[in-house]
């Protein structure tokens, strides 16, 4: 059975831990090695099972403790292509720990198999990973996106959890303060999904067999956690269905720290 822990979510960092059969990986390292630590201590989860991490896209909230983090257990790191490239161009990638290419046939670790697939983000190559595990549960994480493309919705089809992004309220977006040009990249087909959309797809998630949905990667400036839940909630009811009958919705905290790992 599949564990999942939420470490860090939001524009300061993203880190997700998944942990089957004793076997546990890394979904972005996006903030210092010395915080990852503290937050795995944090939820009682031992560092020495990781066996990898795979990392979504290039953007520092998804790579700011990699090198370290890497380098200190000797993990081997996943990515695309471009993303590897990416890495390289920063000076991220020291020798010190193996970096594999993923393809879209995805990799095995442990008793989970991890399939990329392709997110609509102004990064180099960026991918969001479904997790499948022997006992046949499904995780799914789909984070940076501007759009839900087809092959997005194909990939979390069927996943029985799903970390889904809830970015931005568009009205607290258009009436902020970021710079017009900020503004129309995260508005766009390669930003970031806004509640409206994050609620439609959870709601057709739901009804293709989701049971659980993590609203995820929320923004400091242009949301708030009782936005993003509403909006999904709202739609979900809408519906015809009911939290914790149908399915089960939380907002993912920028920083979780003790008895916050799911089943």
């Amino acid at each position: 059975m599949a564990k999942l822990c939420p470490l860090f979510s939001g524009s300061s960092g993203n880190s997700y831990y998944l942990e089957s059969a004793g076997n546990g990986i890394l979904v972005d390292c996006g903030r210092s090695a010395k915080q990852i630590e503290n937050a795995l201590a944090a939820n009682d989860i031992d560092v020495s099972r990781i066996q990898a991490v795979f990392i979504t896209h290039e953007h520092s909230d998804h790579i700011s403790g990699l090198r370290v983090f890497a380098s200190r257990y000797k993990l081997r790191v996943y990515a695309s292509l471009g993303t590897i490239q990416e890495l390289e161009n920063k000076g991220y990638l020291n020798g010190k720990f193996e970096v594999s290419p993923i393809t879209l046939d995805g990799t095995e670790v442990g008793d989970m198999y991890i399939t990329p697939f392709r997110i609509s983000h102004d990064c180099a190559e960026g991918f969001g990973y479904t997790v499948e595990t022997q006992d046949g549960r499904k995780t799914a994480f789909a984070t940076d996106t501007g759009i839900v493309t087809e092959d997005i919705r194909k990939a979390l089809t069927g996943c029985d959890t799903v970390v889904l992004e809830s970015n931005h309220d568009v009205g607290m977006l258009r009436c902020g303060g970021y710079p017009y040009v900020l503004k129309q990249r995260i508005l766009s087909d390669t930003g970031h999904l806004s509640n409206e959309v994050c609620a439609e797809t959870a709601t057709e998630l739901v009804k293709t067999g989701t049971t659980r949905l993590l609203l995820a990667h929320l923004s400091r400036e242009n949301n708030f956690p009782e936005l993003a839940m509403q909006a999904a909630l709202c739609e979900l009811e809408q519906n015809g269905m009911k939290q914790d009958i149908d399915f089960m919705l939380s907002v993912v905290p920028e920083v979780t720290a003790g008895s916050k790992i799911l089943y």
